[in-house]
């Protein structure tokens, strides 16, 4: 099933053209600390791509809606391995059909998979990405998820990640819809520090 892709990706922002003005050496990667100051603030537009890997993703990104139409289509048959279902089969706004009605609550309606493009990070830190069947609940015009959804989340990153890598070295955050390189998938992203060089064994 194609998906109509108008406005649903979205990579050209001032950010990133502040950035690839820039040399990887110029650049200044996000260190734990730093993170937590913009996860806390929900500064999340804050969050920048190394130069080299900046300019590498928006080619792809370019190159995939040429192939595939757009990177949707790319992410759905390619990394996720879903395929949409009938609305009538579906819960409102999603286009998947779920095991479960309640989400992250049965691995069939989640994949975990590492982010192919993560965001300049110091060494020792992982991006992953959770995908999602299910829809979040959004707060305001920005897309903020809900403190219902918020709260979900946190449950799941607290059984799932937490505690194996300690609270300590897990931080989360779900972009609001504005800045979503992906609006038509529900995910969120997953930060792992000093993991132990065995992360995608560890994700299975």
């Amino acid at each position: 099933m194609a998906l109509n892709g108008k406005n649903s990706e979205s990579f050209d922002t001032d950010r990133d053209r502040q950035i690839l003005n820039l040399t990887d050496q110029e650049y200044q990667p996000h260190t734990w600390e730093n993170l937590k100051h913009l996860i806390g603030n929900n500064n999340l537009h804050l969050l920048s791509r190394y130069p080299s890997q900046l300019q590498k993703y928006r080619q792809w990104s370019t190159e995939t809606k040429q192939t595939w139409g757009t990177v949707t289509n790319f992410v759905l048959k390619n990394r996720l391995h879903w395929e949409p279902s009938p609305p009538e089969l579906c819960q409102s706004g999603s286009m998947f059909r779920t095991r479960n009605e309640k989400p992250l609550s049965d691995p069939d309606d989640y994949k975990i998979l590492v982010n192919d493009w993560p965001y300049g990070l110091d060494k020792g830190i992982s991006h992953i990405i959770v995908w999602l069947k299910h829809r979040l609940q959004s707060t305001d015009e920005r897309g903020d998820i809900t403190p219902e959804s918020r709260h979900l989340i946190e449950a799941f990153v607290e059984s799932r990640f937490c505690a194996k890598y300690g609270a300590e070295n897990v931080l989360w955050f779900r972009n609001w819809t504005g800045i979503q390189s992906v609006k038509s998938l529900e995910h969120f992203h997953v930060l792992l520090r000093d993991d132990d060089g065995r992360l995608e064994e560890n994700l299975r």
